[in-house]
């Protein structure tokens, strides 16, 4: 019994000292909010992430098989509402279909000067059965392509533009249409840039004519249009050059990118993937990151088409191993980077990954300074130890995407999607599982 007993207090005392632990880097707080759990099937979404000229925040998602969603969070009020049905708006099923759903919205939602919200739609997996259905030689529904959309919440209305690359547009024989990764308004020439998926054609819509015509170049995978300063709309390719297309001449340009005179993929390395990168407010400068990769970049836009593109290294935004950052670089008002990365927790101090929040101000000579590690200030927002949901075919919802440090915090596991700046300099990032929107407490991008 006297075992049994000093058991315990050793247990209890163990417990206390792992409470009062002190962690070796600081937190970022952020208030958590879930997602609408009708508006996804694997509690998941990705960069689909903006703050509207209105001051909210619009956020994309993905019920697999079924449909997708944009939501609205409104931060005088805390509330999240449905703004956007896909299927609704262009005339699809609203029951499960399958594969041939519009299973995503993963663009980054782009927002013209007008206010309006630019976007689009994108295949998600075949099911489970549906992967036995194709093992058994059998057809499964057919994905005619994705939607491009434009959502405006002045009026709270949303247009279908149609679909850029349906399968009747391709060669013979393909077995789908393209979805739609990424889209960008130049309002001011009527223009919107489209990028396809799974084959990244670089695409063209002309708002009078109300057609779609490919501009050439395959892209890098999950890249984003930038339209610079002289109004040419800029992309990177699928080998790490800058494609550019000039409005005034109607021509393309395909220019190699130059890290000291050297080729960006050759500094870059071996499986490096999805590109990401975002535009200073006067159209001449873009900060660059890629998912597995700790480095950030510094890419001039001010040259002439036919010229090298200079990037310049700004080294690593953190020292760690395994990296992981999506959809997660942007520019504050106080003209600072931020940036989210994941790396491996070797400090010691629980296990698992830690996100960082990662600031690089230009005017100074550190490259980067680490703000800390996201953490939930309000645990409670997620009944994680009850009854798991279900979705009405009986699958599980999942739930596994936080983990607790030894002091008791809650952090997420693993990935932040999408993280934006918002213009009060509030910061506003997505995880999954469940699918929720961190609205960061403790750190404002302020001058």
């Amino acid at each position: 019994m006297k075992h049994c007993f000093l058991a315990v207090a050793l247990l209890v005392t163990a417990l206390a000292g792992a409470r009062g632990a002190t962690a070796p880097f600081p937190y970022v707080s952020a208030k958590a909010f879930h997602i609408p759990p009708e508006t996804t099937t694997e509690e998941s979404g990705y960069f689909s992430l903006c703050e509207g000229r209105n001051g909210k925040i619009y956020v994309g998602t993905a019920a697999y098989g079924r449909n997708a969603y944009l939501v609205e969070f409104d931060p005088a009020t805390e509330k999240l509402r449905i703004v956007l049905d896909v299927h609704k708006l262009v005339g699809l099923p609203l029951t499960p279909t399958g594969y041939a759903a519009q299973s995503k919205l993963h663009t980054r939602n782009f927002v013209g000067p007008s206010g309006k919200i630019y976007l689009g739609s994108k295949q998600g997996y075949p099911t489970a059965a549906e992967h036995a259905a194709l093992k058994r030689g059998e057809t499964i529904p057919t994905y005619r392509g994705g939607y491009v959309i434009v959502y405006d919440p002045a009026t709270d209305t949303a247009e279908n533009l149609g679909l850029p690359m349906p399968i009747e547009s391709k060669p013979a024989g393909a077995m789908e249409g393209e979805g739609v990764i990424d889209v960008t308004a130049d309002e001011a020439r009527g223009l919107i840039y489209v990028i396809t998926c799974e084959e990244q054609h670089w695409m063209l819509y002309d708002v009078k004519t109300k057609k779609f015509r490919e501009l050439g170049p395959i892209l890098r995978d999950q890249p984003n249009t930038l339209i610079d300063a002289q109004g040419r709309g800029t992309a990177i390719t699928k080998d790490y050059h800058v494609a550019r297309y000039n409005p005034k001449t109607d021509k393309v340009s395909v220019d190699p990118l130059r890290v000291e005179g050297k080729p960006f993929a050759e500094v870059l390395g071996t499986n490096r993937i999805h590109p990401d990168w975002r535009l200073t407010p006067d159209g001449k400068t873009a900060y660059l990151q890629v998912l597995n990769d700790l480095r950030m970049f510094r890419v001039d836009l001010t040259g002439k088409e036919g010229k090298p593109v200079v990037v310049t290294s700004l080294g690593n935004r953190i020292e760690g191993v395994h990296p992981d950052s999506r959809g997660s670089i942007s520019l504050g008002p106080d003209g600072r980077v931020y940036s989210a990365i994941r790396v491996d927790n070797k400090t010691g101090f629980g296990t698992g990954y830690l996100h960082h929040l990662i600031r690089h101000d230009p005017k100074k000579k550190i490259a980067m300074e680490d703000l800390g590690v996201f953490t939930v200030s309000n645990p409670g927002f997620f009944d994680f130890k009850g009854e798991p949901a279900k979705n009405p075919d009986g699958s599980l919802r999942p739930r596994h995407g936080y983990h607790t440090l030894p002091d008791g915090t809650l952090t997420p596991l693993h990935v932040i999607m999408g993280m934006i700046v918002a213009r009060d300099g509030t910061i506003y990032a997505t995880t999954i599982y469940p699918y929720t929107l961190l609205k960061v407490e403790s750190v404002k991008a302020v001058k």
